[in-house]
């Protein structure tokens, strides 16, 4: 069997280097189950989990391997976390915010209404100890968290009926779910939970009345184009958009600790690479979607001011109340507000400029 150091040779030439460690050949090959909240017909969201297994095993010369099974072949869309918890299967890849209902701090994981950037959570969990901060409500669960992927900053949604003002989202039915639901039932809007794979039909069919998925490029490939014209953006409720890797406990602390470590790095790469992929695919799926009839919409400011408004006060008075929420969001917004400062005197100003300029 080929040496890994052979396999892997020049790995240190790029960023995320696996490690080679001693370790006997004897041991069986390690094989899981992973299961995803998302249909594989998403490739960019489902294809993180592809990319995973196929990293891990070939760092690991096949002795580890990863089958990986999308939304509601294995388990249900939405019941990932407790397919992962139970060892129903040893890993999972979905969002945290779909699992609320337990505790609404698993949302400030996925990234909440009015919160940071995809640039600003992934600082926050990778060097400002968001990682950290997590690791004992999933310890309740029996899982370990990993960060598994970013959508990027996600459109507002699809309207069937223009929104000109607040009083049009009064009992309109929309998918949305965990937090962003809570805060947009604060405004009127009756949330739904409906897993991706089914939000098409349920739009069609009048079931619901707008959705709020992803972006362009998987919301073209849903098709909600075809059943609702109007496309609204900033997305407020879903700035982020961070998913994450799911493992069961016990599944993790069995693996050999090299291994343990090619999983991790594996999973930072793929959220590294998901980020950019979204980025260079939704530019030219929102130009599809304009030439096939779309019509872009910008939500009125009384909506963006009342979301805001709304948000910060669900996370008040959560707070209040649950004291695990109160621990994460308290290291959660100490960092957001000390990366607010920077971005806003170099990055936002900078940006700003850029568009501006770029458009003279």
């Amino acid at each position: 069997m080929k040496d890994r150091r052979q396999i892997l040779k020049g790995a240190a030439a790029v960023p995320l280097a696996f490690p080679m460690l001693a370790r006997a050949r004897s041991e069986q090959a390690v094989k899981w189950r992973l299961a995803s909240s998302y249909p594989k017909s998403l490739d960019t969201i489902f294809g993180i989990s592809d990319r995973l297994a196929k990293k891990v095993a070939l760092a690991t010369d096949n002795e580890f391997q990863i089958t990986v099974f999308g939304g509601g072949e294995l388990v249900p869309a939405l019941a990932v976390m407790d397919a992962v918890s139970s060892a129903g299967v040893e890993a999972g890849h979905t969002a945290s915010v779909y699992y609320s209902g337990k505790d609404k701090t698993f949302a400030l994981d996925t990234g909440v209404p009015y919160g940071m950037t995809p640039r600003q959570h992934l600082g926050w969990q990778y060097r400002g100890g968001g990682i950290e901060a997590f690791r004992p409500l999933f310890k309740k669960f029996n899982i370990i968290n990993f960060p598994g992927g970013s959508t990027g900053v996600q459109m507002g949604g699809w309207f069937r009926k223009e929104v000109k003002s607040l009083s049009d989202l009064q009992g309109i039915k929309m998918r949305i779910p965990g937090i962003s639901g809570d805060v947009a039932a604060r405004l009127g809007i009756i949330p739904q939970n409906i897993p991706g794979g089914d939000t098409y039909a349920a739009l069609e069919r009048g079931v619901i009345d707008a959705v709020k998925w992803v972006g362009p490029y998987d919301d073209e490939k849903l098709g909600f184009n075809k059943v609702a014209k109007f496309y609204y953006s900033p997305g407020w409720w879903d700035c982020t958009g961070q998913l994450a890797f799911y493992v069961n406990l016990q599944a993790w602390e069995k693996l050999p600790k090299d291994f343990q470590t090619i999983f991790e790095l594996a999973a930072a790469e793929g959220t590294m690479d998901m980020l950019a992929a979204y980025d260079s695919k939704n530019t030219l799926a929102l130009k599809r979607l304009v030439g096939s009839g779309t019509q872009l919409r910008r939500f009125p400011r009384e909506v963006l001011q009342a979301g805001y408004k709304e948000a910060w006060g669900l996370y008040a008075e959560e707070a209040a109340r649950n004291a695990e929420f109160a621990r994460v969001f308290g290291e959660w917004k100490k960092y957001r507000e000390q990366i607010l400062v920077w971005h806003s005197l170099n990055e936002a100003t900078f940006e700003s400029s850029l568009y501006a300029l770029s458009r003279q």
